[in-house]
């Protein structure tokens, strides 16, 4: 059996690495070797992909703290919600479930539209060209997640750089990037001790108190939530809306039809989830706690799984023509945000966040265009523009 390099290269702009295709239709489950930790086991097709995200017997916790295959540098020694197995996966996850429901999500949709509003009002001002990741990709799920957690969000110029640096592969050196994390640590434990002499109406003075008065989680489960719920409920969302800007604006005909039926945006949000890569590799590594059988393939127990969602996303046994981008597709059960316990918590309020920013964007600037190459940042565990100059 023949043992790859992975990862395959450095993510190049929005394509999907034709190796993972190559591999769904040929080797659906290969043995790739990792830059640090050995050997693994690297699944692409959706059944499989489904399979690893969804079974138990495949641990995250096993990870922690262990010499496993990765691409960082660094052995994973933090544990918090993306590192837990239930049921302390589930236990931290239902503390703030309930801010993340699509109802409550819906409820933010007006804040959301007020933020949007008010940075289009001042790109509009302020006249082309533009960088759109500074204007509106970056700001909007900052102050979002910031006015949710408690966060101030004029500490955001504190810890942009660090949340930057704390998602990188490469981009930094593997010091800069325990420093960033050290940084962002030590900031939430100081807004933790503000929110115990001062409560307020928030998500991390919740989690404070499911802390202090009801022993629901421990010290370092409080602090390293808080970093989780900082860094992914803006870093994501940003990047995508950056990406799916790149996308619209490369389809013409793709972003006219949604100006002229605004009514679609929810359905293209969902497949612009599905089609645009975001990760910059295949993520975090699971262990299997016992054998199991994968596509014929025996994967012992103790060994590492990465799987590649984008791959899963296009898999032509689930999607009808999966390199198009159909805004009328009746059948679109991505895995985008995941699947199983670790299904991404925040997906209702990403994807309200899209719609609003998409759909607002192609309404006011229907001359909207890009102005030169888009640069994208490497190195990173996320993909997205490090700029995006426009013009209307």
């Amino acid at each position: 059996m023949e043992i790859r390099s992975y990862p395959f290269a450095e993510p190049d702009d929005l394509t999907l690495n034709p190796a993972y295709l190559d591999l769904q239709r040929g080797e659906p489950v290969a043995r790739v070797r990792l830059p640090f930790g050995g050997d693994a086991w690297l699944a692409t097709r959706y059944d499989d992909v489904k399979a690893v995200l969804a079974d138990p017997r495949f641990s995250r916790a096993a990870a922690l703290n262990a010499d496993v295959p990765r691409t960082l540098p660094n052995i994973q020694t933090d544990a918090n919600i993306l590192t837990m197995d239930p049921p302390d996966h589930t236990r931290l996850r239902r503390l703030v479930a309930r801010a993340f429901t699509a109802r409550r999500t819906e409820q933010l949709r007006e804040r959301a539209q007020e933020v949007v509003d008010g940075l289009l009002d001042d790109l509009e001002a302020q006249g082309p060209p533009a960088d759109l990741v500074e204007a509106l990709a970056m700001p909007l799920p900052i102050t979002i997640i910031c006015e949710m957690l408690g966060v101030p969000v004029e500490d955001r110029v504190r810890f942009r750089g660090w949340s930057d640096a704390a998602v990188a592969i490469t981009a930094f050196e593997p010091a800069e990037i325990v420093a960033a994390g050290e940084a962002l640590t030590g900031y939430i434990q100081g807004l933790v001790q503000d929110k115990r002499g001062r409560p307020t109406d928030d998500m991390l003075s919740t989690l404070v108190a499911a802390h202090d008065d009801e022993d629901r989680l421990s010290e370092e489960e409080l602090v390293s939530f808080g970093v989780a719920l900082l860094v992914a409920g803006h870093e994501t969302t940003a990047n995508q809306i950056g990406n799916f800007v790149v996308t619209l604006l490369r389809n013409p005909d793709r972003a006219a039809e949604l100006r002229d039926d605004p009514s679609l945006v929810p359905a293209a949000v969902e497949e612009l989830l599905r089609i645009t890569p975001l990760g910059g590799s295949a993520g975090f590594p699971r262990i299997a706690k016992e054998d199991v059988e994968l596509s014929g393939v025996t994967i012992a127990a103790g060994e590492a799984v990465f799987v590649n969602n984008v791959a899963a996303n296009r898999d032509p046994s689930v999607f009808d023509r999966p390199e198009e981008i159909d805004f009328h597709r009746e059948h679109n059960p991505h895995i985008m945000f995941g699947h199983g316990a670790h299904h991404c918590i925040g997906a209702p309020l990403a994807r309200m966040e899209l719609q609003v920013a998409v759909g607002t964007l192609l309404r006011r600037f229907p001359l909207l265009r890009l102005d030169g190459d888009v640069t994208f940042k490497k190195g990173r565990l996320i993909r997205g523009p490090q700029a995006l100059m426009v013009r209307w």
